[in-house]
């Protein structure tokens, strides 16, 4: 009975979480979309020149925290443009308000707002909205992970020369020397590479298969967390190097099959470290 009785609790929990970051997503997705000025402006850098916070990705974290602070007062947060506060309940929001924040300051696509919620450190509920695509991806933990309502799921496994891979570069210039070596070696050994400027987008376009395989350096707790839940809610093995998590080192989705050999290379080609 008592086991019961905590089951339909967590239940009830993923479903308050889930449809508290769908609704902050969206919100936030309109106001970037709707409210995005001719002339935006770079409000700040972060770890050089050209990684940049826009006075929008300010404005969208205010929205999103602001709304959960009304909601769910006794949560932590964690969000990319400072939003810190360490919560009471065990639940805790990790938020970017804009992921591919460059495409979104140049007008290009490719940019979403990320939120995902943990319980105890793990991730239950993770959303990412991408509007100019016209599209949501959402998974809770245990329950798969779906676009716009339609269930996701990772293709199967390619050869490994057949693979389509995603990948990302950082903002410094020594770390984006040594991730153009990587690409150089691998980019004859598969399909080829595709660079799309959201960590978010690209965790979920291995979910729905429009990419084989995604790997990254360098991305913190906030770019992943949502998009690793779908990924993996959708067939997607993730992980880091060998052995290990997917964090700040490296970061690996892949369906069963692929993920071990291309994390084998990664390892090889040293893409973990500048």
């Amino acid at each position: 009975m008592r086991s019961t009785v905590t089951t339909t609790a967590s239940d009830r929990l993923k479903a308050e979480l889930l449809e508290i970051a769908l609704d902050a997503a969206h919100r936030a997705g309109a106001f970037l979309r709707d409210s995005r000025p001719d002339d935006l402006g770079v409000a700040a850098t972060k770890s050089s020149a050209v990684d940049v916070v826009t006075e929008m990705d300010v404005a969208s974290e205010k929205l999103i925290t602001g709304l959960l602070a009304d909601l769910r007062p006794d949560d932590g947060v964690l969000g990319e443009e400072g939003a810190s506060v360490e919560g009471s309940s065990g639940v805790q929001w990790v938020i970017d308000p804009i992921d591919g924040t460059v495409n979104y300051l140049y007008g290009l696509p490719s940019w979403a707002v990320s939120i995902a919620a943990l319980k105890d450190g793990e991730a239950i509920v993770g959303v990412v909205h991408a509007p100019m695509r016209g599209e949501t991806c959402r998974a809770v933990l245990g329950e798969g992970a779906y676009v716009n309502d339609v269930p996701a799921r990772v293709r199967p496994a390619p050869a490994f020369g057949q693979a389509l891979v995603g990948t990302g570069f950082g903002y410094l210039a020594e770390r984006r020397a040594r991730q153009a070596e990587v690409v150089r070696h691998l980019v004859p050994e598969v399909r080829d590479i595709r660079r799309g400027g959201s960590a978010a987008i690209d965790l979920c376009d291995v979910a729905t298969g429009r990419l084989d395989a995604y790997y990254e350096r360098g991305l913190n707790h906030w770019d992943y967390a949502a998009g690793d839940l779908i990924a993996r809610e959708a067939g997607a093995l993730t992980g880091g190097r060998p052995g290990e998590p997917l964090s700040t080192d490296l970061t690996i989705a892949a369906p069963p099959g692929l993920f071990e050999p291309l994390q084998a290379r990664l390892e090889e080609l040293g893409a973990w470290h500048d």
